[in-house]
């Protein structure tokens, strides 16, 4: 007999973050703890306010009733919370944490065995012209070889000169960078917007446009000079026949997974296998979990054996963050042997 209870939990950010929707200062998310009367297991459901397609008046009610009915299993569960992805997420976690016979070890690895690291990038958030220099320069010397830095919200000509400073001192081969303009480019501008970005040597350019154009979009990944990635995009699509007519649709280069806004494990899988069908590339990021979500999905995304940087390092960015086994070194994210790993809940 297994029981089931959540709690809320308020993330602060140490410093405010800004992004082109707007700036960041605190995040919320809840917990689902699973216990068999033996073990317990917990799972994060990520819920990103203004972002996440279940972000909804009966959020709270959808979680108690999971809590109720949880004893109609994993699987039936999934399937009821279609139009819940967030929730999915933390019910995906909590089960396979209730099963592990290892503490919290979802998919064992090398990577939860300390033999091996992901490649992640380094966030560059919005801000002022210097505060997003000093960001970047702090980046270089940690050691990361990708920098992701979000634009859209300060006057475009500041982004592209911070972008040719960068270039000045370091070339493609030494840093890859990727930009993020959360949908910020009106569709009539973007193409000759990404020309100029495109002079820069880009990894990549994520969701230029605000997301729901498909026609727009598809029309911009077919004659862009710089490839481009989906994100907010892939949000609120749910069945694999949507999924694929989405893609097709729009060709893009790239999709980018937040396992909590895409169905959890199962979710992002599905995109993956999709994805891969059409010889579309992927990465997958957080979606400012606590370090519960973010150990999790670090453990799932070891697992899927991509050899792109990833986006998971978003560990440091909260004051009252869990503590983790997680470490950010040298441009990765590695498990340090932390033997006793607690969470108070």
């Amino acid at each position: 007999m297994i029981t089931a209870t959540y709690k809320p939990y308020i993330l602060n950010f140490k410093q405010p973050s800004g992004t082109s929707r707007g700036v960041l200062k605190t995040k919320e998310t809840w917990f689902i703890m699973l216990s068999d009367g033996k073990k317990k297991g917990v799972g994060e459901c990520g819920l990103f306010r203004g972002l996440s397609i279940d972000d909804c008046p009966e959020y709270e009610t959808k979680l108690q009733w999971v809590c109720q009915n949880i004893n109609l299993g994993l699987q039936v569960l999934l399937l009821k919370l279609k139009a819940f992805p967030s929730i999915q997420m933390g019910l995906e976690m909590a089960f396979i944490s209730l099963e592990s016979s290892d503490k919290f070890n979802l998919f064992p690895s090398e990577f939860t065995r300390h033999e091996a690291a992901i490649p992640i990038n380094g966030l560059i958030w919005m801000g002022t012209e210097s505060f997003m220099k000093q960001q970047i320069k702090e980046k270089i010397e940690a050691g990361f070889s990708c920098i992701k830095m979000k634009i859209g919200a300060i006057n475009f000509q500041t982004e592209v000169d911070l972008l040719k400073s960068i270039r000045k001192q370091f070339r493609a081969s030494d840093i890859e960078l990727r930009v993020d303009a959360n949908g910020a480019f009106k569709p009539s501008e973007a193409l000759e917007k990404l020309k100029i970005l495109s002079d820069f040597d880009l990894h990549s350019i994520e969701q230029p446009i605000k997301q729901g154009q498909i026609n727009d979009m598809a029309a911009l990944c077919e004659a862009t000079p710089l490839p481009i990635a989906l994100d907010e995009e892939l949000i609120g699509v749910f069945s694999e026949e949507k999924k694929k007519a989405l893609l097709e649709a729009i060709k893009p280069q790239y999709i980018i997974l937040k396992p909590s806004l895409v169905g959890g494990f199962g979710g992002s899988d599905s995109w993956i296998n999709l994805a891969e069908k059409q010889n579309i590339g992927w990465w997958i990021t957080s979606a400012l979990e606590s370090n519960v979500g973010l150990n999790g999905i670090a453990q799932y995304t070891y697992s899927k054996k991509s050899k792109l940087p990833q986006g998971l390092g978003t560990g440091s960015l909260f004051s009252n963050n869990f503590m983790s086994p997680l470490l950010v070194k040298n441009g990765t994210l590695q498990y340090s042997n932390l033997e006793s790993w607690t969470f108070n809940l």
